[in-house]
């Protein structure tokens, strides 16, 4: 049996073999449906159908067992989609339209075919109204639970795979927006002539790209440098043989690394040579053989973090002074580096909560009003300080 048949198997809720779907929705349906009814399960049927095209085209992405889990899933959609073509029968007419949201998830799979397309996915079963329509099996409400938790499974390899450098890159694109608004604000409100608004906004935005990538360097170094300094050496292999077996000092260090008194005893007779060494190689590696998966997977390179960290803080400080580079000044240049800036923190926001598989719309939110209080509140000190110092 292949592995994607044994996903098929045991991965997806099935209906019990003695009814169909459409015989356990049966006693719920009405006997002649109505138009809302009719028209409710054309959308679904619309909607499982591009689901399912999600998930292949997903899969063409995929290698292995991502491959096999998307396949599977996809397979279970085209199960719900025969669960409404059966209950539509000869009204399913001509193929529906999907939802905006399953049109958008599926161009985003065939373009991109990114960890957003999985996380927006995970939205969308989350979503499911399977649970309060009468017409839908249990078993078709189960599936989307499960389907969920498969795709936030998948979903957060992705994110993992990203974490590091996508957390630079989001952090100081907000940092870049929020520090530099706050500076031209303050800057502004003070008197300053727009010229010496300008020159602040760029000493601002060259300043804290540099600071910003520098510590990102040096905090994602550090942190690899100190997971680097907790693995095991083979030091073990070469002072094994020249030990004081009255004396051996060998037990402590299995001990140290966490083993119980057993099997650190059993561990110290293989590497005396006193029984074969059938030890586990994750406690005692090789250092200079690479290693079979990452283990600083999620913290990231700190060259690529630094570098994301620069790039992003300077692309969003620039937005700020984009209205005084065009020419703006006074209050209609602070009115447009706002409203810049506003857009800017509710995309950002919505990307982190579309990665996180929260509401983009909350997120997004959440960041302007943080942005833009702090902006607010250095404005009111730039007022006054202007009028203090006039």
């Amino acid at each position: 049996m292949s592995q994607h048949a044994r996903f098929n198997r045991h991965a997806m809720p099935q209906a019990s073999p003695s009814s169909s779907p459409q015989d356990q929705a049966g006693a719920r349906q009405q006997a002649q449906p109505s138009p809302s009814d009719v028209k409710r399960w054309r959308q679904y049927l619309a909607d499982e159908r591009a689901e399912a095209a999600v998930y292949r085209d997903l899969a063409q992405n995929r290698q292995g067992e991502e491959r096999d889990i998307l396949l599977a899933l996809a397979e279970a959609e085209g199960r719900h989609e025969a669960h409404w073509l059966g209950l539509l029968g000869e009204r399913a007419g001509k193929p529906r339209r999907a939802s905006l949201r399953s049109r958008m998830l599926g161009f985003l799979a065939r373009h991109f075919g990114s960890v957003f397309v999985l996380a927006l996915a995970q939205r969308a079963e989350g979503r499911s109204p399977y649970a309060k329509d009468p017409n839908a099996t249990d078993a078709m409400a189960a599936d989307e639970q499960i389907h969920e938790e498969v795709v936030r499974g998948l979903a957060t390899r992705g994110r993992n795979r990203l974490a590091g450098t996508f957390r630079a890159a989001v952090f100081g694109a907000n940092d870049g927006l929020v520090s530099n608004l706050s500076l031209v604000m303050g800057m502004a409100a003070s008197g300053v002539a727009s010229s010496v608004v300008l020159l602040s906004g760029i000493a601002g935005l060259l300043a804290g790209a540099m600071s910003m990538g520098a510590g990102e360097f040096i905090s994602v170094r550090s942190q690899r440098e100190l997971l680097a300094a907790t693995r095991p050496t083979q030091v073990t292999l070469l002072a094994a043989p020249k030990l004081d077996l009255e004396h051996n000092e060998l037990l402590l260090v299995y001990l140290a690394r966490g083993m119980t008194q057993e099997a650190a005893e059993h561990r110290v007779a293989e590497r005396m040579g006193l029984l074969p060494c059938d030890c586990d190689p994750s406690l005692s590696l090789q250092p200079g053989l690479p290693d079979v998966e990452d283990q600083h997977e999620a913290v990231g390179t700190a060259w690529g973090a630094a570098l994301s960290s620069f790039c992003f803080f300077a692309s969003g400080a620039i937005v700020p002074i984009l209205p005084f580079l065009f020419g703006l000044t006074g209050v209609a240049a602070l009115v447009a580096a706002g409203v810049l800036v506003g857009l800017a923190l509710l995309v950002t926001g919505a990307t982190v909560g579309l990665l996180s598989g929260t509401s983009p719309l909350t997120r997004g939110l959440r960041q302007l009003a943080i942005g833009l209080g702090a902006a607010a509140v250095t404005y009111l000190l730039g007022l006054a300080f202007g009028t203090v110092v006039g």
